[in-house]
């Protein structure tokens, strides 16, 4: 059994004395990027010719550099050639630093600030206003969607891990209850509430949602309504054109009328409330990132996939993932057939996987 360390920090120490990498953050402090009405810190991280930009959001009591160590997006955007914007939030917003997705007027005035930071890389870096990506764990997951649903023709893409709807709380108690799995709305009520914040009709962001089957701190059932209200959104039918198991997780996808990609949730046996990456901690660093508290080492490395999804990363340069020493067998579990599907709702089809994936 790999030994548990105590925080990502003495992680990252003990790493650096054994392997020679260099451990800190590249990011910088981003200044000077506009009125910035929610008050956050911008850290950003642009290396040479780069052209497209990922935002990421750290979940509560983290910071963007100890989120960007973790979850590796810095080394993977110097490998790869994109830039990384990671706002952190301040302690006098929030005293547990989570941006505040479910309170309607802080969120509003922190996506307003986020967005002010992409505009101002763009603009000064010259990077791809239509290559804009955000990703982010738990309440950074929730106000990445938040920024998907309010500033929807400023990003291609995103990734929420262990996060929750749009319009699923409008205050801290409604907040923990939906949470706990709590929220219940059908999905023509989850996609109406991204139409009337944003006004927007289309087209639509690619969405990847990532869930533990075994999260306590976000039920999985979240997974499920963000699912609903983005096939809601995209005008897609819920079953899913294609059922898979990638590195021990499930990836369910379903595309739109050109057969492109448009939502794909991954369900993961086991997995706690975290980021997965991995496999292994010597090959989570070669790839990007290092295990630690809510950084989880699940055998699968969500910081990749999610690239490969939105064409930044290059399945030609990625490095294989290391097999087990010795594989468990596993008997493959049976799948509805298409038809079975058909009938189900995106909630029953989400269900269906994660019951599946904890199998």
């Amino acid at each position: 059994m790999r030994k548990p360390f105590a925080s990502l920090d003495d992680l990252v120490r003990r790493h650096v004395a054994s392997s020679g990498h260099s451990g800190p953050s590249p990011l910088s402090r981003l200044v000077g990027f506009g009125a910035n009405p929610g008050a956050l810190d911008a850290y950003a991280f642009v290396p040479p010719g780069a052209r497209g930009l990922v935002v990421i959001l750290h979940g509560c009591k983290q910071d963007a550099r100890g989120y960007d160590r973790g979850t590796g997006w810095t080394t993977l955007a110097e490998r790869e050639g994109f830039a990384v914007l990671a706002p952190e939030q301040r302690g006098p917003n929030n005293p547990m630093r989570c941006f505040n997705w479910f309170d309607p007027e802080r969120g509003a005035a922190e996506a307003e600030s986020i967005a002010q930071m992409v505009r101002h890389l763009v603009a000064t870096e010259g990077l791809d206003g239509r290559r804009v990506y955000v990703s982010g764990l738990s309440a950074g997951g929730a106000m990445a969607n938040f920024l998907l649903a309010t500033h929807p023709a400023l990003f291609a893409g995103g990734a929420i891990l262990a996060g929750l709807p749009f319009g699923a709380a409008r205050s801290m108690e409604e907040a923990l209850l939906a949470m706990r799995g709590g929220t219940r709305h059908a999905p023509r009520e989850w996609g109406d509430m991204v139409r009337r914040a944003s006004g927007h009709r289309g087209p639509w962001p690619m969405i990847s949602i990532w869930q533990g089957a075994a999260d306590t701190t976000v039920a999985p059932r979240n997974a499920a309504d963000l699912a609903a209200q983005w096939l809601d959104l995209h005008g897609i039918t819920w079953a899913p054109r294609s059922s898979v198991m990638v590195d021990g997780a499930r990836r369910l996808q379903w595309h739109d009328e050109a057969g492109r990609p448009a939502v794909e949730a991954w369900t993961l046996e086991g997995l706690a409330h975290g980021a997965p990456i991995g496999p292994g901690v010597e090959e989570a660093v070669r790839r990007g990132g290092v295990a630690g508290p809510f950084i989880l080492d699940a055998g699968i490395h969500s910081t990749w996939h999610s690239a490969a999804a939105w064409g930044l990363a290059d399945p030609e340069r990625v490095i294989p993932d290391a097999p087990e020493a010795t594989p468990r067998p596993r008997e493959m579990p049976l799948m509805p057939d298409p038809l079975e599907w058909a009938q189900m709702s995106p909630e029953q089809v989400i269900e269906r996987a994660m019951r599946l994936a904890g199998r």
